[in-house]
């Protein structure tokens, strides 16, 4: 049996390369992701859930992790409050399909440094965490964003319309306050 050779240096790794943990329980999406940051010199642990993204950093603090909202066992808020909790805590970006005010606000509150839109490039997730660092973020993240803010007030509109124009039930259903869905509506009025 031949020796097993070596693995492949990576091609563009900083000093002492970055620690990159992904949450994701979708193995072609995990599977693109540590191919994009190992060729970007991170040294990436993988995990599929919450239980294994606990046993993956246990002795293990990542410099930063990239967590799946929406997991098929478990919340990916979990995930982000056990790695906030760590010292030091890690640059998190949370990436979903699923965006909503609610669970961008809790990810934020739980310690995430970035909430990024499904499907998001290695440049955008990079981006997202340098934001976090003091760095202004590239307009490569601008078209996300937007889409993020149309689907927001697509939800907020749909849920007006559901509560017959109810704004304290509206909030109450966004996970809001009533105030800050006020706000909302003078700044873009429903047409």
């Amino acid at each position: 049996m031949p020796p097993a050779l070596p693995p492949d240096p990576a091609p563009t790794a900083p000093p002492g390369g970055i620690s990159l943990l992904i949450v994701e329980d979708d193995p072609r999406l995990a599977e693109t992701l540590a191919r994009s940051f190992t060729a970007r010199g991170y040294a990436v642990t993988r995990a599929a859930s919450v239980e294994a993204a606990r046993e993956a950093i246990t002795g293990f603090t990542p410099a930063r992790a990239i967590v799946d909202l929406k997991l098929a066992e478990g919340s990916g808020l979990e995930v982000v409050a056990l790695l906030a909790a760590l010292e030091p805590a890690p640059r998190i970006v949370v990436l979903t399909g699923f965006a909503s005010i609610a669970t961008t606000v809790e990810a934020i509150k739980l310690g995430a440094t970035q909430y990024l839109a499904k499907p998001a490039s290695a440049r955008e997730i990079e981006a997202a965490f340098d934001h976090e660092a003091g760095r202004e973020m590239p307009d490569i993240a601008a078209p996300r964003v937007s889409a993020l803010r149309t689907q927001e007030w697509e939800t907020i509109q749909r849920t007006l319309a559901d509560t017959e124009f109810n704004i304290s039930e509206a909030a109450r259903r966004l996970g809001m306050h009533r105030r800050t869905l006020a706000r909302k509506l003078v700044k873009q009025p429903m047409k």
